[in-house]
């Protein structure tokens, strides 16, 4: 990489000036950055072109330290990540207002995520070893986005407050005004007051509700809830009825203290031409780990409408064929359920 100018080169011990041209660059004109910003930033370039020369130099040694697939294809892409995360690393170590550049490894950590999500569906993955490289990348992750907003911290474009935003969003410590919003359909050939009363009942939930471990009974209009998060993470919470209407409606919502704010609402309403009942599922939710936990959930194959859209059709079947009818590939693989003259089926029990 090209340097037009004289820049610093901030060390353990000190700034040290790099002659580049004819310009200098006072080793303090990046006063308006806090020095704990300067040291986060030097120790993050650092730490920047050294995995980015491991994984330029030893692709298949990163390969099988994260338990990916060590083939052709993965090694380019840790390459790929070396060539940015170098590049990266360089321009914080040598710019002299390098906070454009800690951010832009925010985005860098987001990628890394995906790919590492994406590389949980293979087989040939070693998962704890995923797992143990996912935690390191969110760790880094929340320095970068530290780093990034003590950078910013003069306020200038009011990125040093969305700095904080950011942060809190990525821990889960802030939730968004509105929340992921899931909006299914699904026709079933049984009557609204069947649906109503098997739904209304929430311990059957988890009979055709993948993510749900349990729902279990508190009284007439609470329940506690227990479902399956990303990276073998459970989360749990309390929940209310705020909308009954028997045989047309159910709403509910999470109460105070839930590991994730969610409110949901079924509705059913009869299908044009007496061909059963329409039921209409919405869910809003602030998923465990902001924007990322939802990339993450996303890259593992878990975003929200897909799984509603499961969900709805194992509603079906175990309303009109009284069991959970899945392909072979289905319980092997966790893909979505397929008709039985597909592929040869094997059944779950689910309770009639």
């Amino acid at each position: 990489m090209a340097i037009q100018e004289a820049t610093q080169w901030p060390g353990v011990g000190g700034s040290h000036r790099i002659s580049a041209g004819s310009r200098a660059v006072s080793p303090r004109q990046q006063g308006d950055a806090p020095r704990g910003g300067e040291m986060l930033a030097t120790a993050l370039g650092w730490f920047s072109i050294g995995l980015g020369l491991a994984e330029l130099a030893m692709p298949r040694s990163v390969a099988q330290m994260i338990g990916v697939n060590d083939n052709e294809q993965n090694r380019g892409v840790l390459r790929a990540v070396g060539l940015r995360e170098l590049a990266s690393g360089v321009a914080i170590l040598t710019r002299p207002r390098p906070a454009g550049w800690v951010w832009s490894r925010v985005g860098g950590d987001a990628m890394d995520l995906a790919l590492l999500g994406a590389a949980f569906a293979s087989e040939q993955s070693r998962k704890d070893r995923l797992a143990a490289a996912t935690a390191a990348v969110l760790g880094v992750a929340a320095l970068d986005i530290i780093c990034g907003e003590r950078m910013s911290g003069d306020g200038q474009s009011g990125r040093g407050a969305r700095g904080g935003g950011m942060l809190r969003q990525f821990l889960g410590a802030a939730k968004t005004e509105h929340g992921i919003r899931v909006h299914k359909v699904v026709t079933i050939e049984k009557p609204a007051d069947e649906l109503y009363r098997y739904w209304r009942d929430f311990e059957n939930l988890p009979r055709f509700m993948r993510y749900l471990e349990s729902v279990r009974k508190m009284d007439e209009r609470r329940s506690h809830w227990v479902a399956k998060a990303p990276m073998g993470r459970t989360v749990a919470w309390d929940a209310e009825i705020t909308e009954d209407r028997p045989n047309e409606r159910i709403a509910w919502h999470s109460l105070p203290g839930a590991d994730v704010d969610n409110s949901g609402a079924v509705a059913f309403a009869a299908a044009p031409g007496g061909r059963g009942t329409v039921v209409r599922v919405e869910l809003e939710y602030n998923p465990p780990g902001g924007v990322i936990g939802a990339t993450i959930a996303r890259a593992f194959g878990k975003e929200p409408g897909q799984q509603v859209q499961e969900d709805l059709r194992r509603f079906k079947q175990v309303m009109e064929l009284g069991e959970i009818v899945q392909s072979e590939a289905t319980v092997k693989g966790g893909g979505p359920a397929r008709p039985p003259r597909e592929k040869p089926a094997t059944t779950m029990g689910a309770p009639r």
